[in-house]
């Protein structure tokens, strides 16, 4: 038998069952449905705060009226469900009914991502010089002066470094002083030095590319950006000579541009190389002619080379008596910008879908 109070909870939740049941049948949309829903079962309906006075029941009423309680919640959760899947169908009804809807008509098509035309430039690299042997190394963009600098024969006050407005992360004064790498060129010592760390006496060959982003404090024009992506190549062992160095290069441009390029090689300076040389293509817009493309010279250059320094050689673990090799470095903008006669560096860097679009 139950005393008073639980008596008069049981009638109570049957009454809250009965009602809510009852209201739910008049609910039409969404709204109403979330109203009923607080009603009949948020926090503070009839229903929860039956469940909160549970432990004021004595020990012979508190299970039947709890497990009514439950029995109660778990049938108004089922009819709110079975509510809102029906106004879900009425209401797809609805819009099919109301609106006009051509089953027939095609799909809307999904727009094709690319990739950038740099990716496109970079990609072709890696495949040209994997080809020949060479494995891509990445190194990173935050470095350090001594690397960027010193150690590829480019001391501090060294006027080659006016060529290269840098970013440093200091005030650039001491020996350790950090930087955004101005080149890829770092990432040579860095190799050279994990490599020759595995056998010092006798460290093993070495033929990799290094791409990567670089940063110099340039005026931003149509020929040069504050970044920009670099591909350096380096190649050291027993016996290479200039001409493993022309070979490759000129290999090279006969894949990326055509088999009928012509190439030459113009006697430069950099720190790091000696001897040094620009390498250039015949134009392509007057065929050698002369035209305002080339600057009426004939020849496009496009890319820096030479045989590595025995002071990076030294610097990188390797003597250079019995050590030598070849470096270049390359501009991936610079190059799309040849292949497809792009004027302005600047549309590679403005995301302007009316540029990139036309590179699949």
């Amino acid at each position: 038998m139950f005393n008073d109070v639980g008596g008069a909870m049981l009638e109570g939740l049957e009454k809250v069952r009965d009602e809510a049941l009852e209201t739910l049948k008049g609910v039409r949309d969404e709204a109403a449905l979330e109203t009923w829903r607080t009603r009949f079962l948020g926090r503070s309906s009839a229903l929860m705060q039956s469940l909160k006075q549970l432990s004021s029941l004595g020990a012979e009423d508190r299970p039947k009226v709890g497990q009514t309680a439950n029995e109660v919640k778990r049938a108004l959760e089922t009819a709110l469900e079975e509510r809102k899947i029906a106004l879900n169908e009425q209401k797809v009804q609805r819009s099919l009914g109301e609106d006009s809807l051509d089953v027939t008509l095609p799909g809307r098509a999904v727009p094709w991502g690319r990739l950038h035309p740099i990716t496109q430039t970079l990609r072709r690299i890696y495949a040209i010089f994997a080809e020949m042997g060479f494995q891509v190394y990445r190194s990173r963009d935050v470095e350090t002066d001594e690397y960027n600098f010193q150690l590829l024969n480019i001391p501090r006050h060294h006027p080659a470094r006016d060529m290269q407005d840098t970013f440093y992360i200091d005030d650039g004064t001491e020996e350790s002083s950090v930087l955004l790498r101005t080149q890829t060129s770092p990432g040579q010592i860095h190799a050279m030095r994990e490599s020759s760390v595995r056998d010092p006496k006798n460290p093993p060959p070495v033929r990799i590319i290094l791409p990567g982003m670089c940063y110099r404090y340039e005026q931003v024009t149509a020929r040069s950006e504050i970044q920009f992506t670099q591909v350096e190549g380096l190649a050291v062992g027993e016996h290479i000579t200039f001409g493993d160095l022309k070979g490759t290069l000129s290999e090279f441009a006969k894949r990326f541009f055509n088999s009928e390029v012509r190439t030459r090689f113009r006697a430069s300076h950099f720190p790091f190389t000696e001897p040094s040389a620009e390498m250039d293509i015949e134009c392509f817009v007057c065929h050698g002619a002369g035209c305002p493309v080339c600057k009426q010279t004939g020849w496009l250059e496009i890319l820096g080379s030479g045989m590595v320094h025995p002071t990076v050689l030294t610097n990188g673990g390797y003597d250079p008596e019995r050590y030598s090799g070849f470096a270049f470095g390359m501009g991936p903008e610079r190059l799309t910008m040849l292949r497809y006669r792009i004027e302005d560096i600047r549309y590679f860097w403005r995301n302007d879908l009316r540029f990139l679009e036309q590179f699949s």
